[in-house]
């Protein structure tokens, strides 16, 4: 090879792949990948390796159809594979939780840039799948490798008000057949139901603590669904980036003090502004008269929050506080008041499940939220509460034996906390499940940022009436 014989273009085209590829390596922050650029020098300049000699047709003739569109294809696929994984990925809203702020139907664009995109858990994987092909009902991924966490540099870090797009924490554990609700919901209530069933289940046992018993009857719950796969199908453990994604609305950050009371949020003792679409239920009762579709229009009210509201005179439906003011000044609105739900002394309503935090859906904490390096006591009141911080994501053993607390087989009686950890709300408070029913967001869980609706599909209505056209390219604003 003579370098002067090389064309200037050729030299162009090597010197601008060189410099893209030093700058990824640089992002990626794993310097022995620059062995890499050996292989970027001999498709531009030196050519030893035949790369598309495979394209090449008998006697150098122009290849076939079927090979120039699998080439096509791969690269397409390839191409698609590093944009969703390095820039942004497309997002579809798929229930309520968000409305008014997203609506169902809505197709976003989500920056993966906007905190640092993440190097994938599973770096062998089926473009546009998440976790299962369609039909096939087959894992899009493969088990191996497996890499460990890392984010790398982004344009800025999750603030209050975000919304955000972030795996499923409780996603980790999937009966195949019944993913709603989740694994970690359904054995805690088959659980109790089966002790319900059976008393004399707990006829000769002793608890030493609430978490003792919490284990217990996960474990009925999980033999049920073991011993059911016709039901509930095979149970399947997913890593971090396969897990389903959802989109909420940051309300908390690592450190904070995160309470609701009366189902308005308070954060480090200080009331906070309110998103301006937050929604609430109310109860609406009328004079005897029947709401009809013009009214659920009107108001923006889902077909399936219209059949869930009920059929009057009494109805629960969810509103913005502007809504409630105009409905208010109907002449057949006999009264309109704001769903409540205070604690019932049972602590089984919301996460944590336990008697020891005996809170609601509208009267939540006060709650730290854990910070990377800060360190929490433990004790038997509260193991509940980090459990699944010390054990399913940051992977360390814990028992519990004679009212103590073991981690990694050493007694504890603190722990520090080795990622970051969120409180992920929807703006529709009553009709979303939302960290107040699963717990913490862990950092390595953050997808990305929606920035941009392209496409929006109203799902009560057919084509072409379904197009919401007012809603394309509008940017997604956290106010």
């Amino acid at each position: 090879m003579n370098f002067k014989d090389i064309s200037l273009a050729r030299k162009i085209k090597f010197a601008l792949a060189a410099l893209l590829y030093l700058l990824v390596v640089i992002w990626i922050g794993n310097y022995w990948l620059l062995a890499g650029l050996a292989i970027v020098f001999d498709i531009y300049i030196s050519r030893f390796i035949p790369w598309g000699s495979w394209k090449k047709g008998k006697d150098g003739k122009k290849p076939s159809a079927l090979v120039e569109w699998i080439d096509a294809l791969v690269f397409a696929l390839v191409a698609v594979y590093m944009i969703n994984l390095f820039l942004f990925q497309n997002y579809k809203i798929p229930t309520s939780s968000l409305e008014k702020t997203m609506l169902v139907g809505d197709h976003l664009f989500v920056s993966k840039v906007s905190y640092g995109p993440r190097m994938p858990n599973t770096p062998i994987a089926f473009p546009l799948v998440q976790n299962t092909f369609p039909l096939l009902n087959t894992k899009s991924y493969t088990e191996w490798p497996k890499w460990d966490y890392k984010r790398l540099k982004g344009f800025g870090k999750v603030e209050r008000d975000d919304i955000v797009v972030f795996n499923f924490p409780t996603g980790d554990t999937v009966a195949f057949n019944r993913t709603n609700p989740d694994y970690y919901v359904s054995i805690r209530e088959l659980g109790y139901n089966q002790v319900a069933q059976n008393p004399q289940l707990l006829r000769d046992k002793t608890f030493n603590s609430e978490y003792q018993q919490r284990m217990f009857i996960n474990e009925l719950g999980r033999t049920i669904i073991a011993n059911n796969k016709a039901s509930f199908g095979e149970v399947l453990y997913r890593p971090v980036d396969r897990r389903d994604n959802y989109v909420k609305r940051c309300v908390a950050l690592p450190g904070d003090l995160f309470e609701i009371r009366d189902n308005q949020i308070y954060i480090n003792g200080e009331a906070v502004d309110n998103p301006e679409n937050l929604q609430h239920n109310y109860h609406l009762i009328t004079d005897g008269t029947r709401l009809n579709q013009r009214f659920f229009e009107r108001l923006g009210i889902s077909e399936d929050d219209r059949l869930e509201g009920g059929n009057g005179p009494h109805y629960l439906l969810p509103m913005t506080e502007s809504m409630a003011e105009e409905v208010r000044q109907y002449p057949f609105v006999q009264s309109l008041e704001k769903d409540l739900v205070r604690p019932n002394n049972s602590g089984l309503q919301v996460f944590p499940y336990s008697r020891n935090f005996n809170w609601s859906r509208d009267n939540y904490g006060p709650l730290k939220m854990p910070a990377r390096g800060e360190t929490v006591a433990l004790n038997i009141d509260n193991i509940l509460l980090y459990e699944r911080i010390i054990t399913a994501y940051e992977g360390h053993t814990l028992e519990v034996k004679d009212n103590q607390i073991y981690i990694d087989g050493q007694v504890a009686d603190s722990y520090t906390f080795e990622m970051d950890y969120y409180f992920m709300l929807g703006d529709n408070r009553h009709k979303s499940a939302d960290s107040r029913y699963w717990g913490f967001v862990p950092e390595d869980h953050i997808v990305g940022r929606p920035l941009l609706v392209w496409l929006s599909l109203n799902k009560d209505k057919s084509f072409p009436g379904n197009i919401r056209w007012n809603r394309f390219f509008k940017w997604v604003k956290n106010d």
